[in-house]
C-alpha cells in the first residue's frame, strides 16, 4: 500500500537534516531506507557552520539491509548513520552513533551533541570513548564540537539540563553527585572545548561538578 506522503522518505524532515550542499548523497539514502508507517517526530534546529539543519528527535524505518547500503559512499554511508541514531530504539541509536562518532564533519556534530543529552548511559560512554581530543587542548575535536556549542549555546544549554533531569531521575542512586555521573563528565569536556574556542568561561547550567545533591530522588 502506497503511504502518504508526509510518511515518505523524501519528506523535507529527513532532507533538511544536513547542509544544503549534501543534498544529492542524502536523497541516495534515503532511497536506500524502508518506509515508515510513521512520521518522524518534529525536528530540532542548529547551526552548522552557519547554515540551520532541521534534525528529526526521532525516526521510526527500519534499517536498511547490508545489500542495499552496500554501493553507499562513506559520506552517504556517515548521513545514514546519523539519520539512524535518531531511531526511537535505544539500541539501533548506540549502533549507528558509534560509526560516527570520531567523524571531524561539522554535521556529525549535532547528531552526537544531542544523544549526550538522552538518558542511555552507554551511549555517553560511547561519546566519551569516541572523543578522546576533547580533553586535549587544540585538537580537532575541540575545535569541531567547541564551535559547533558557540553557534548553538541554547541548544546546549537544553543539553545540559536533559542531562541534569535524566541523572536525577534514572542514576541519583548510582551517583550520588552530579559531578561523578559520566553526562556530567562529558558536559565539562563539552564546556572546555567551547570556553577555549570563544577564550572565556562558558556559562553553566548544571550543578558544579563536586556538589553532592543527595541520594534521593529529585
Amino acid at each position: 500500500m502506497q503511504l502518504p506522503r508526509e510518511l515518505s522518505n523524501d519528506v523535507p524532515v529527513l532532507a533538511e537534516a544536513f547542509p544544503a550542499r549534501l543534498a544529492d548523497d542524502v536523497q541516495d539514502v534515503l532511497a536506500v531506507m524502508p518506509d515508515t508507517r510513521f512520521a518522524p517526530v518534529p525536528p530540532f534546529e542548529v547551526e552548522v557552520q552557519g547554515e540551520t539543519v532541521a534534525i528529526p528527535s526521532r525516526i521510526y524505518n527500519e534499517e536498511p539491509t547490508a545489500n542495499l547500503q552496500r554501493p553507499l559512499t562513506a559520506t552517504q554511508q556517515g548521513i545514514l548513520h546519523c539519520l539512524y541514531s535518531r531511531h526511537s530504539d535505544g539500541l539501533v541509536r548506540q549502533r549507528h552513533l558509534e560509526q560516527i562518532v570520531a567523524s571531524n564533519e561539522p554535521w556529525v556534530a549535532p547528531f552526537v551533541v544531542q544523544l549526550a543529552g538522552e538518558y542511555v548511559l552507554e551511549i555517553l560512554e560511547v561519546i566519551s570513548r569516541g572523543l578522546p581530543g576533547l580533553s586535549t587542548p587544540g585538537s580537532a575535536q575541540r575545535r569541531l564540537y567547541g564551535e559547533f556549542i558557540a553557534r548553538n549555546p541554547a541548544f546546549f544549554a537544553r543539553t545540559e539540563r536533559r542531562v541534569v533531569s535524566y541523572w536525577s531521575c534514572y542514576y541519583r542512586w548510582k551517583y550520588s553527585a552530579f559531578g561523578t555521573y559520566p553526562g556530567s563528565v562529558l558536559l565539562e569536556a563539552f564546556r572546555a572545548a567551547v570556553a577555549e574556542q570563544v577564550d572565556r568561561p562558558w556559562p553553566r547550567h548544571t550543578p558544579p561538578p563536586l556538589a553532592d545533591t543527595g541520594t534521593g530522588p529529585a
